[in-house]
């Protein structure tokens, strides 16, 4: 279990990562260049989820090769969907990242959720519901990679 304590924040006790695929980990359905080292590196440390609609149909062959879970939902109800599958892992041992609207209520349901603003560009009440936001997910994954970053981005 990874433990971090953020001053005037909270202590995290984190076992999952779970992201979003297209906006997130991918653009247009191909995998975002660098993103399954970071994933290889991350693997080693925590259990990765990725939970998507596969708008692009392509998650499962991009990640075939990454130490990832995949769960692919239906097109009614994605946020909720989402939400739920976050506190089926115990929403406190969890990080979420994503973008979309979807991805809203695993962002605030999450322990830590990070949205990312990439070329798909985000969704605004995500950005409002998400506790930190990166410029792409190879700086988000490197807050969680060198957590004194995300300790100065969070403490009070």
């Amino acid at each position: 279990m990874w433990t971090v304590d953020i001053p005037g924040f909270k202590k995290l006790k984190i076992q999952h990562l779970v992201f979003d695929f297209n906006g997130t980990l991918a653009i247009e359905g191909k995998l975002i260049k660098g993103v399954a080292e970071k994933l290889e590196e991350l693997s080693k440390l925590f259990t990765l989820h990725v939970i998507t609609a596969d708008t692009f149909g392509q998650a499962a062959s991009e990640l075939k090769d990454v130490a990832v879970s995949l769960t692919v939902i239906q097109d009614n109800g994605q946020a909720k969907i989402k939400q739920q599958f976050i506190e089926n892992l115990s929403a406190e041992n969890v990080i979420a990242f994503g973008n979309g609207r979807n991805d809203r209520l695993m962002l605030k349901s999450a322990a830590i959720g990070i949205l990312v603003l990439q070329k798909e560009g985000c969704f605004t009440e995500s950005i409002q519901l998400a506790d930190v936001v990166a410029n792409n997910i190879i700086d988000a994954t490197e807050l969680i990679l060198h957590p004194k970053r995300l300790i100065a981005t969070l403490r009070d």
